[in-house]
């Protein structure tokens, strides 16, 4: 006995089986008329199928008269040698999902179909057979609808497989041009049309680029941007990659400001944001300068490139930072480390405060007699004066490369 597509036909009683096998094969010689049934029904219940339908209407009809042949080969157990009962089901899927026929159209599609070889095999019992297998074929109706069932399951296993095919492959497109952007092809006008489309993204306006190094495997900096930026009407595409999450921002609109506030509550880790280009050309730059900025940061958080420009510069030149140091703080860094810390922090507080000892002091919470001895002792072993604006600048720059310990 032949394997069914549920399995063996035990389950189908013998009268049964046998009316589905007499009437399912006669009914095979009215399948041009099936077909044109099932085809006006799919086209009228269905939106989906009615685009298709015009778009190609030889294709939808002969993939419609595939399934219903193929339903009633396996109904009447004449499925031939070598063939998969449910290889109509599965190309369908296939099919259907590269159309981007929504699946739910595509399953009331075959259950249309299911209703035409019912219908048909009640019109051959009465209609060639004056009612003889009418009894026989209810006691086989639930065997008919587990095939029918059967093959659904098939399609819909198809569909989604091939949907996540082509959605993975959808997906590497989009990172190989996004990637081809970060590297500084957008300069060629046409790969930049095709990027823009691809992306979804305009090929000219003001975005930004947007990056988060990944600090260790298994580390997430950013997480779900795109989905962050979407709750607020922005666009964006992103790529996860193992060095870094990296996107780009469309602005339209919104100010800068508008996207980092947006992306803060996403951020693990240290995101850096570009200046606002206006050309999938200036991409490349400004992925450089995002990186910096991000690099910038001495801990998680968002910063915009241009509101850490400092900072940028001394991660720009980390070679130059220990000179930097040496240079600026002198013999400050040979003493003994608390009162070595002890001047830093009044410097610090000295600096912050526009160079006055009174400020100064509230701040350290200790007399302005302490602030002003400090100060006298910095200025003597570094040979720098706070109120000299250029002294002023390199003490700052030492911090700032001391704070961050941003290495060399």
């Amino acid at each position: 006995m032949r394997l069914s597509a549920v399995g063996p036909e035990s389950d189908c009683p013998g009268p049964a089986r046998e009316a589905l096998h007499t009437l399912s094969r006669v009914l095979i010689d009215n399948l041009e008329s099936l077909a044109d049934r099932l085809t006006i029904m799919v086209l009228q219940r269905e939106p989906a199928y009615a685009q298709l339908g015009m778009a190609n209407p030889d294709e939808l009809r002969d993939n419609l008269r595939g399934n219903i042949q193929r339903g009633l080969q396996s109904l009447g157990d004449v499925v031939p040698e070598g063939d998969d009962p449910q290889d109509t089901s599965i190309e369908t899927g296939r099919v259907r999902a590269r159309q981007k026929v929504p699946l739910e159209a595509v399953l009331r599609a075959y259950r249309l179909g299911g209703r035409v070889i019912w219908e048909g095999l009640l019109a051959t019992s009465r209609e060639r057979f004056g009612g003889y297998y009418d009894h026989a074929l209810l006691d086989a109706a639930g065997y008919v609808w587990r095939v029918i069932d059967s093959s659904s399951a098939a399609l819909v296993d198809a569909y989604r497989l091939e949907e996540a095919r082509l959605r993975s492959q959808e997906l590497s497109r989009r990172h190989a041009f996004l990637t081809a952007l970060l590297e500084g092809r957008g300069s060629d006008p046409e790969f930049a049309e095709e990027a823009a489309t691809a992306l979804g993204l305009p090929t000219s306006g003001p975005m930004l680029c947007v990056a988060a190094p990944v600090e260790s495997p298994g580390d997430e900096p950013l997480r779900a941007p795109r989905d962050v930026l979407a709750a607020h009407g922005i666009v964006s595409v992103w790529h996860v990659r193992p060095s870094d999450v990296v996107g780009l921002v469309t602005l339209g609109d919104a100010a800068p400001s508008v996207v980092l506030d947006a992306l803060r509550p996403a951020a693990f880790g240290r995101v850096g944001a570009s200046p606002v280009v206006y050309r999938l050309a200036d991409v490349g730059d400004a992925y450089v300068l995002a990186q910096t900025a991000a690099r910038s940061l001495p801990e998680p958080g968002v910063a915009l490139l241009d509101e850490r420009l400092p900072e940028a510069l001394l991660v720009g030149s980390p070679h130059l930072v220990p000179r930097l140091q040496q240079v600026a703080f002198g013999e400050l860094l040979g003493l003994p480390e608390p009162e070595r810390e002890s001047m830093f922090a009044t410097l610090e507080a000295l600096l912050d405060c526009g160079g006055s000892p009174t400020h100064a002091a509230q701040r350290l919470y200790c007399h302005r007699n302490t602030v002003i001895y400090r100060l006298q002792r910095i200025e003597s072993v570094t040979g720098r004066k706070v109120g000299e604006p250029r002294d002023r600048l390199l003490l700052t720059l030492g911090l700032m490369a001391r704070r961050q310990r941003i290495p060399s």
